[in-house]
């Protein structure tokens, strides 16, 4: 009878999964119920990206002696073909790489610029309290292409033509859209059809492609082959800058060919905190990435151990700790270039403490004291990370933003530019308010983590504001609760959204806790009675990629989560 009692369990939640359609396997004779799948486990090389057809990209190039920077940016290439919903070259880059031969981190921001011609007495004009969305006025210079360059011309083995290749030939042959990009692309048509050329390039067809459909894009092909013979110039000086340039002039934008001829990308110093001796890496800002390491420094505190995963200890601790953390990256986090940003203050862990200090372990915050002076967002994103047979890895993100950004595509050329600038403040004064040739605050983030000063894992998470919350639970999931590479992400997340946001305003009402639907009603009635409001959320949590070295068993553990399309290999 027990057996059938378990059975019988096992089967009522895989029936649970389908009226929820969140899957996982209840079934599995090993692992935890929620894993969706084993970890995939190999020795020379792997590959985890959010499209399996880039995911074999990336595995072709390694196997062609590529390095593990090459076969980023050829999955990156084909990932903006594939996943225009989150991804393309109108977009920005982030990046963190370790190279085993110097056995160093690397950090590059890719991020663009506002526009020198845009000033704020511009959005004054326009009685705009806010950076709009889509259209022409939130285009900040793309970066991505050159992010490719600069991580090529540093890592890179393989000609950038061999790189380009099979993203060059995908488009001009076609490939079978995936579920979940279609589920997105086909939805986006009422938000972005208005813009000049974006139904010509997406929506050829009138209706855009479902399911296993073939789509093409030529006019991208055009844009990659030139990129690949010409170099990063074609981009930023030549041709397709212009093209750009002109068509931002025709439509009312601002975003010119010398803004464009400006751009340089930046290699930065990854910053880290230590969590129960675990090095995390993120990058400095305009990022948020060192939001995951002040939330890791007040959890440190706790044990998260003992108290277990999906208690109700747990779930409080982590989202006080966000609010936290999130008060300081809605007014500090920003363009280190224009704003003194206290990066070794805010990750450190006498801050922490003193942040830990302000929790109540009853009571959820709907608000707390700012410490240190004065000085909104969902996001579409890809996230990959590669690992060679040398043991090179890299973390790598890459966005438009909104989806497919601002809409706004140029003639002929087969993408969107991206829509960054929406994240600038209009208050005059702040960390992060708008002026010309300044980066925005920004929401994608890669990670890292080292032991020993050994690589231990490259992982990332798409989202918005969704990613520190996830770096930080898939940390704890892996250090904390013992989860594997694959279950750390297909763990049930915890997501909570507050008001707070980098337009400097501090939350007052102490947000909304979003849980995926494995977490049980006791959980539910528990953080309530502690003060939090509880909401529903779909399709908002996420999307998880990430490596594993063993440095003992010399082999790699990849995993890719459920939430998208995505999937792990390895040779």
């Amino acid at each position: 009878m027990k057996h059938l009692a378990t059975v019988c369990c096992c089967a009522a939640v895989c029936f649970s999964s389908l009226l929820t359609g969140r899957t996982h396997a209840g079934d599995r004779p090993t692992g935890r119920q929620f894993a969706t799948r084993s970890e995939v486990i190999a020795r020379h090389g792997m590959a985890a990206t959010s499209q399996p057809l880039a995911t074999q990209v990336a595995i072709d190039v390694l196997k062609a002696g590529g390095s593990a920077v090459d076969a980023a940016i050829a999955a990156n290439a084909t990932l903006g073909l594939m996943e225009p919903t989150g991804n393309g070259i109108g977009g920005d880059l982030f990046a963190i790489v370790w190279d085993a031969k110097t056995q160093k981190l690397y950090g590059l921001n890719a991020s663009g610029r506002s526009p020198a011609s845009l000033t704020m007495e511009e959005f004054r004009k326009r009685d705009l309290k806010a950076v709009p969305p889509f259209g022409p006025l939130p285009v900040t210079v793309p970066g991505c292409v050159d992010g490719w360059f600069e991580l090529h011309g540093k890592f890179g083995r393989l000609p950038m033509q061999d790189v380009l290749k099979p993203a060059i030939d995908y488009a001009n042959d076609g490939f079978p859209v995936s579920e979940i990009i279609s589920y997105y692309w086909r939805g986006s048509r009422r938000t972005f059809e208005k813009y000049p050329g974006f139904l010509e390039t997406f929506f050829p067809d009138g209706k855009g492609p479902g399911t296993g459909d073939i789509f093409r894009n030529p006019m991208l092909a055009r844009t990659l082959q030139t990129i690949a013979t010409e170099g990063r110039d074609a981009f930023y000086k030549g041709d397709i800058a212009r093209t750009i340039s002109d068509y931002m002039a025709k439509h009312g934008g601002y975003l010119s060919y010398d803004d464009l001829a400006a751009h340089q990308s930046q290699w930065v110093e990854p910053v880290s905190t230590s969590y129960r001796g675990y090095d995390v890496w993120e990058l400095p800002p305009n990022g948020q990435g060192i939001a995951a390491l002040q939330m890791l420094n007040v959890l440190e505190g706790y044990d998260l151990k003992t108290a277990g995963f999906g208690s109700a200890n747990h779930v409080h601790w982590f989202v006080e700790a966000k609010k936290l953390a999130f008060e300081d990256r809605a007014r500090l986090y920003a363009d280190m270039d224009f704003a003194d940003v206290p990066v070794e203050t805010l990750i450190s862990k006498e801050y922490g403490n003193r942040r830990r200090a302000l929790i109540d372990d009853e009571k959820a915050a709907d608000e707390y004291d700012l410490e240190l002076p004065h000085a909104l967002e969902e996001g579409d994103t890809i996230y990959l990370t590669v690992a060679d047979k040398d043991r090179n890895m890299v973390s790598l993100i890459q966005s438009n933003y909104r989806g497919f950004g601002s809409g706004m595509c140029p003639d002929g050329l087969g993408f969107c530019l991206q829509d960054r600038g929406q994240l600038f403040d209009l208050t005059p004064g702040r960390f992060n308010s708008y002026a010309p040739k300044k980066r925005p605050f920004h929401t994608i983030i890669p990670a890292f983590v080292t032991k020993d000063g050994e690589p231990f894992m490259s992982f990332g998470v798409m989202g918005g504001a969704t990613q520190p919350q996830g770096h930080v639970e898939i940390i704890t999931n892996m250090i904390d609760f013992g989860m594997n590479t694959q279950e750390a992400g297909d763990a049930p997340r915890i997501l909570h959204q507050g008001s707070s946001q980098p337009t400097g305003e501090q939350m007052t009402d102490g947000g909304t806790v979003a849980l995926e639907n494995l977490f049980g009603r006791k959980l539910r009635a528990e953080l309530e009675r502690r003060g939090h409001k509880l909401k529903y959320a779909k399709g908002s949590f996420g999307g998880y990629q990430g490596i594993r070295y063993d440095a003992q068993r010399d082999v790699y553990f990849g995993a890719s989560e459920s939430r998208k399309d995505g999937m792990a290999a390895g040779y």
